[in-house]
């Protein structure tokens, strides 16, 4: 783990010095721009703004809400964004569902994306203000009855492609109306305060998890992704880390609602090995809300792939993609009556996941976890099962550590552990 803690301490640097270039530059030139109001398009100012000042100068939004029609794409480069309103993209689900109306830079699943920040050495300032309004409630009631499926189209909140020293800093994204956040192909990033909320008003739709895929992140292809401090509602994956992400590091993160913090899904793609390497997780917390607004809490932190056969192809099939997870710490970690705090399975996408019942005709996944520490874990769970691990056999899982699990089973009950295809593992007092 030497490398990713060579990595944090220049990422606390690397904030510094993109905030003191930024700070530097924005005496060459500033650019400010209030709304135009009473419901006019704002995105020709927004865009003129950013191609003036979006190099080597300084971009203040003042409050209030900015109407985004289209697709829009920020290049910044040594330049520093205040965003102190909303950028408010129009509530229009079948026109941004048209793929000639979103970009597609995110290759896994074909995802799409409204709004994509690329460039170098820049900093986006919130200022816990601002942000992005996705007018989530309009898609997912709009959802309510349709089915949904990966790459059908919907957007993503926003999309950080082919960044180098960026920094998001204090921002907030209300109603994504699908993943929040993503950050591919990119290197260098820190997202410093996060603030995302997928939480459904309308009434036809309570006790429902009705804003699936609202994600709070995914990475991809990316390496050196430091998070601090983030607070995410949502129906799925509180944090996604999926392929070729290295060096992460994910501190005081609270995950509320959802399916937990995620490594994958991976094995997807069967000529694309998925490789994580150096995932450093700390001060997590995972909170049950009412049953009402989302029924869903279901993991702590959570690791999977897909099986080693192949059904369909993505973004919705696939399958049989190797690779490797190793050297990952969950550390400091609080649950509230999660459904499985600690879980890992290599069934995803296989016909297992269907049926519920193993199908013996699916090839084991030959993308092996390895060296992965959970320490310092307490809360509650809705399950006996604590912890389950359940490797591949085509890839046991040496070297699994547990320090300091104290996760109280439901109704005063024994806890129990399970680990299937586990090559060694310490620190828990049966593992069967």
């Amino acid at each position: 783990m030497r490398s990713l803690l060579s990595f944090l301490v220049a990422a606390v640097a690397g904030i510094s010095w993109v905030r003191a270039a930024a700070v530097q530059d924005r005496s060459l030139k500033t650019c400010t721009l209030r709304p135009l109001g009473h419901g006019r398009d704002d995105t020709d100012e927004v865009e003129a703004a950013i191609q003036k000042c979006g190099h080597f100068g300084t971009t203040v939004f003042t409050p209030g809400q900015y109407n985004i029609t289209r697709k829009m794409t920020w290049d910044l480069v040594s330049s520093r964004v205040d965003l102190h309103g909303y950028l408010n993209f129009k509530p229009d689900p079948e026109y941004w569902l048209d793929a000639a109306n979103t970009y597609r830079v995110v290759f896994i699943q074909n995802q799409a994306s409204w709004f994509i920040i690329t460039g170098h050495d820049f900093l986006v300032d919130g200022h816990g203000a601002g942000g992005i309004n996705g007018n989530g409630q309009t898609w997912w009631s709009f959802y309510g009855n349709r089915s949904r499926s990966d790459g059908d189209g919907r957007p993503i909140s926003l999309t950080l492609s082919n960044v180098t020293r960026g920094v998001i800093k204090d921002f907030r994204i209300e109603a994504q109306p699908f993943w929040c956040n993503t950050v591919a192909d990119s290197r260098d990033v820190v997202y410093d305060g996060m603030y995302c909320n997928a939480t459904n008003q309308d009434p036809l739709y309570a006790g429902q998890n009705v804003v699936p895929n609202t994600d709070g992140i995914n990475t991809y292809r990316s390496d050196r992704v430091t998070l601090l401090r983030w607070d995410i509602t949502c129906g799925d994956d509180c944090l996604a880390i999926k392929g070729n992400s290295t060096n992460i590091l994910a501190k005081d993160i609270t995950c509320r609602g959802g399916n937990g913090i995620a490594v994958g899904s991976l094995g997807q793609y069967v000529d694309l090995p998925d490789i994580v390497d150096n995932l450093v997780m700390e001060d997590l917390k995972l909170l049950r809300l009412d049953p009402q607004v989302q029924p869903n809490m279901v993991s702590g932190v959570y690791l999977k792939t897909w099986t080693g056969s192949v059904h369909g192809s993505p973004p919705t099939g696939g399958g049989g993609g190797g690779g490797y997870v190793s050297n990952v710490v969950a550390k400091r970690v609080s649950v509230d009556r999660v459904t499985v705090p600690i879980h890992l399975y290599q069934t995803n996408g296989g016909k297992s996941m269907r049926s519920h019942v193993r199908h013996r005709g699916d090839a084991p996944s030959k993308l092996q976890f390895s060296n992965l520490t959970f320490s310092d874990w307490t809360g509650t769970s809705l399950r006996n099962t604590i912890v389950d691990i359940e490797c591949s056999a085509a890839a046991p899982c040496p070297n699994i550590r547990f320090h300091n699990i104290n996760i109280a089973a439901p109704n005063g009950t024994a806890p129990t552990y399970k680990c299937v295809n586990v090559a060694s593992e310490s620190g828990l007092p049966s593992c069967m």
